[in-house]
């Protein structure tokens, strides 16, 4: 098999299609996928086999995209987005075969920073995923997700909050991985002190990694 190295460093599968030159660098996409040119994806994001990315997307820097995902037209995806196999986004509420609507007659959905949408999740258009939310495998999401939120079912429906890590949350709202958060607004916000510590904890370990002391 052939490679496909492009002079702007990114690789396209021999089988995929890319018609894009709106693509950031280390982004790799692979065999069957296909994008379309006015689609616009940031660096090193992952772009894999049967994914559909239509004109009038915008997808942001290290973002996961499994296999057969179709994101249409009007959707924006933000930084590091985990998007699971086969996650389906609308674009028109009322589709009808002999009206063809584009541009500002669609309507936009966002996924915003570090959100997990599980594989089969169905979005329907018009909404927004907060930040780092999580959305279980096969939920059909309707309305808006606050961040962090964790949810499941159709119609999605909140059932707790996740951390920044993937872990769900217990009451406390204080995560095994060290991360506290506290309620802003409808969402979570992660408290500054323990962004502070975790991040001291981090530069310690790595000081005594590097030290070779165990």
């Amino acid at each position: 098999m052939t490679t496909s190295l492009r002079p702007d460093g990114v690789f396209v599968h021999p089988h995929g299609l890319c018609e894009s030159d709106d693509i950031g660098h280390g982004t790799r996409v692979w065999a069957f996928a296909h994008i379309l040119a006015g689609a616009r994806i940031g660096r090193d994001c992952n772009i894999c086999d049967g994914a559909f990315v239509e004109n009038g997307t915008l997808i942001g820097d290290r973002v996961t995209v499994k296999n057969q995902v179709m994101i249409f037209e009007g959707v924006h995806v933000g930084d590091d987005v985990f998007l699971g196999p086969g996650v389906i986004f609308t674009n028109d509420l009322r589709p009808r075969a002999h009206i063809k609507r584009h541009g500002e007659e669609l309507l936009t959905t966002v996924v915003q920073e570090g959100a997990t949408l599980g594989a089969g999740v169905v979005v329907v258009c018009g909404v927004t995923v907060g930040a780092h939310a999580f959305i279980g495998a096969s939920t059909v999401v309707t309305e808006d997700v606050p961040a962090h939120a964790f949810v499941v079912g159709n119609p999605g429906r909140q059932i707790g909050w996740a951390c920044t890590c993937g872990e769900r949350l217990p009451a406390d709202l204080r995560c095994k991985c060290g991360s506290v958060f506290e309620r802003r607004g409808s969402g979570l916000g992660q408290q500054l002190a323990a962004k502070h510590h975790v991040g001291q904890s981090a530069q310690r370990s790595e000081t005594v990694r590097q030290s070779g002391q165990h």
